[in-house]
């Protein structure tokens, strides 16, 4: 089912309903109980951000073949979902999207074949949305900053000594570049100006770092029954976000016994840590960066041309980076 936030956007929510069946149709593999799993995990509530950007923003290019534009959509959304699945299985994460995890009911192994599954199922999308050579060679490069993100993360794992710099280039690889991408391909596909297509790279890294840091914060203060996920479900895998690492700069004698416990933390050394974080201002800082961004976000999209789809792109950022969960 498609989030309720589309409705909000009823032409591009009616894209998105066609798109649910496209990508299950997408997705054929003949092991049925992963197949399963992958289903679920495609129905299973994401809110379609990529896809939605996709369309909203290909409509600043030209009328082009609509059957290119859905394999577009569809490209960046099962490529979304395979780092997903990748991701739980470096998180060690039980739940993803309220379901449990891949690896966690069929093993890291059969997890790791099933994201990389995906990876194929992307560019069998991409080659519908183009034949040109140079854009397919776009979408490499974006894979490839995207999964050097990932593994950067590793090297940052129980690293109290990261900073705020650290954190952005981290981010910027396995998160922003996914939505840079996204708003790119989008002018490509649908042969907008280069004027568009610059303009959507930076609109797109500034959304996705914003978004970011806004699902980092809702990692220490949001509501695990909203979000789907258990509350500093990343801390016990060592992945020390924006909040703590501000945190960090004031606190580090309250914070680092805790911290060194890397993964035998228990319950209630994370809510002390929770609490240390709101208490010295981590957390504020840190939301105080994501309004930062989603202010240079909206300046951004404000130098658009004047169209429908520049005030859907006002409203959805304003939806998406000021969120509860």
């Amino acid at each position: 089912m498609v989030h309720a936030l589309w409705r909000q956007f009823p032409r591009i929510n009616l894209k998105l309903i066609a798109l649910e069946p496209y990508l299950l149709n997408a997705v054929n593999l003949p092991n049925q109980p992963i197949h399963h799993k992958i289903s679920q995990l495609l129905k299973s509530g994401g809110k379609f951000l990529r896809p939605g950007f996709f369309y909203i923003y290909s409509e600043f290019g030209q009328e082009v073949d609509p059957a290119k534009i859905k394999a577009g959509a569809a490209a960046v959304e099962l490529l979304h979902v395979a780092t997903l699945i990748h991701d739980d299985v470096i998180d060690e994460s039980p739940i993803r999207r309220g379901i449990e995890t891949i690896h966690t009911e069929y093993g890291q192994k059969n997890a790791i074949y099933a994201g990389d599954y995906l990876f194929t199922c992307y560019f069998t999308q991409v080659l519908k949305s183009t034949q040109d050579p140079a854009n397919i060679k776009r979408h490499v490069d974006a894979m490839q900053t995207i999964l050097a993100g990932e593994l950067d993360q590793m090297k940052y794992n129980f690293n109290q000594q990261m900073t705020e710099a650290d954190y952005f280039h981290e981010i910027t690889g396995k998160t922003a570049e996914l939505f840079r991408l996204c708003f790119q391909q989008s002018a490509l596909v649908s042969q907008a100006s280069d004027e568009i297509f610059k303009l959507g790279g930076e609109i797109g890294l500034t959304i996705g770092q914003a978004y970011q840091i806004l699902d980092d914060i809702l990692d220490y203060s949001g509501d695990p029954h909203q979000t789907k996920k258990p509350v500093l479900e990343d801390l016990k895998s060592g992945v020390y976000t924006l909040p703590l690492i501000f945190a960090l700069q004031t606190a580090q004698k309250q914070l680092k016994p805790l911290l060194d416990k890397r993964e035998q933390l228990t319950h209630e050394d994370i809510a002390q840590i929770q609490a240390i974080v709101v208490q010295s201002g981590g957390l504020q800082q840190a939301i105080q960066s994501a309004n930062q961004l989603t202010a240079k976000a909206e300046k951004l999209i404000a130098q658009l041309p004047e169209q429908r789809a520049k005030r859907d792109l006002q409203t959805l950022t304003q939806l998406l980076l000021t969120r509860k969960q």
